[in-house]
């Protein structure tokens, strides 16, 4: 009698589990708020591209079709954006700044600018904390409304390691009062007794952002914008230390956190601590000797700047993608006080500067 072979039995396969969404629906989803942004600037010169990529992604973000996708399949991109097209749009801006840019400028100019900046910085932070701002909003809104807008924010979020949702709120705030001075600072030219020139360097050392502060001077000829321009290319100048200096505090407050753990017999946590420079800023520094040498065409300067602001349009989508109006209810209150009294420092500030160096 032959003996039966007995069957193994089939044991049900695990289901295997859904792979994590890739970067492309959010880079393509980036790509088009660009396209969009890039669309209505050319329809209302007026609106500058950073400002409406940012004000694209956010509306994205609360669109009943749209807001599943992009909190879920195009997060991935939109966060990738947000951050690694950021640093490279930031390396790119050094090529808009020389060593005789700065020098030209005059040292009574710099030093108003260093003095405009540090009194915005310390006193938003400072005001920010006092009214309990969470995380760390307080130092980016004061890296905004102090260096550069959006793009310091993305800087300076990087080398602390910040939560998205900080970054994407001191971004949606520094986007919004800048904004608000394209319309409102030409109508205190007249009235706050300002010649062209002095309105240039007014503009340039009040308003954040490049393309905030190109489509404000303009307003007064072409003499208040190259004023504005080299102005606000000076405070550019200073992201790098303040970024630096930044990543110093960070390192410091680790090691004596790890200090306090080994003086409690606690475990270390292995945390790794953020680099004195980050690269991208190091990036920054060698893009601006590289435009002092004079090295760079004419073309590859247009080309370069096209690419970056394509890059920080990009970014900007992403950050403001990720800002979500419901859960800005409980500190949007002292998030719009903070941002109104760093535009009168920042605005009272620059004014008192432009007069005592006119």
């Amino acid at each position: 009698m032959a003996l039966l072979r007995e069957r193994p039995t089939r044991r049900p396969l695990l289901a295997a589990p859904p792979a994590a969404p890739g970067k492309l629906p959010g880079l393509t989803l980036a790509v088009l708020g660009v396209a969009a942004a890039w669309g209505i600037h050319r329809i209302v010169p007026a609106v500058p591209m950073l400002t409406a990529a940012v004000v694209l992604g956010i509306v994205v973000a609360h669109l009943p079709l749209a807001r599943t996708t992009v909190r879920g399949a195009a997060r991935p991109g939109l966060t990738f954006a947000a951050k690694r097209l950021m640093r490279v749009g930031i390396v790119l801006l050094g090529l808009k700044l020389s060593l005789d840019d700065v020098l030209g400028i005059g040292w009574a100019t710099v030093l108003m600018v260093l003095a405009v900046v540090a009194a915005t910085f310390f006193g938003t932070w400072w005001l920010g904390r006092k009214m309990g701002l969470p995380g760390d909003q307080p130092l980016l809104i004061a890296t905004g409304y102090s260096i550069c807008g959006a793009s310091a924010i993305g800087a300076v979020s990087e080398a602390t390691d910040s939560d998205e949702r900080d970054t994407a709120t001191s971004v949606a705030l520094v986007t919004l009062c800048g904004t608000l001075a394209i319309a409102v600072l030409p109508l205190l030219h007249g009235p706050l007794g300002l010649t062209d020139a002095e309105f240039g360097r007014w503009v340039g050392a009040s308003v954040h952002d490049v393309g905030q502060v190109v489509a404000t001077a303009q307003t007064a000829g072409p003499g208040a914008l190259g004023e504005a321009v080299l102005v606000k290319l000076m405070r550019v100048a200073l992201l790098a230390p303040l970024v630096a200096a930044v990543a110093l505090s960070v390192r410091h407050r680790h090691k004596v956190a790890a200090a306090g753990r080994a003086a409690a017999d606690a475990p270390a946590t292995g945390q790794k601590r953020p680099p004195i420079v980050p690269l991208f800023v190091v990036g920054f520094l060698v893009m601006v000797l590289v435009r002092t040498t004079g090295w760079v065409p004419p073309l590859g300067l247009d080309i370069a700047q096209q690419t970056q602001e394509l890059l920080l349009a990009a970014a900007l989508f992403g950050l403001g993608s990720a800002v979500h109006l419901p859960s800005l209810t409980r500190t949007g209150g002292r998030v719009a006080g903070l941002g109104l009294c760093a535009w009168v420092v920042v605005a009272g500030v620059s004014y008192g500067g432009v007069l005592l160096t006119g």
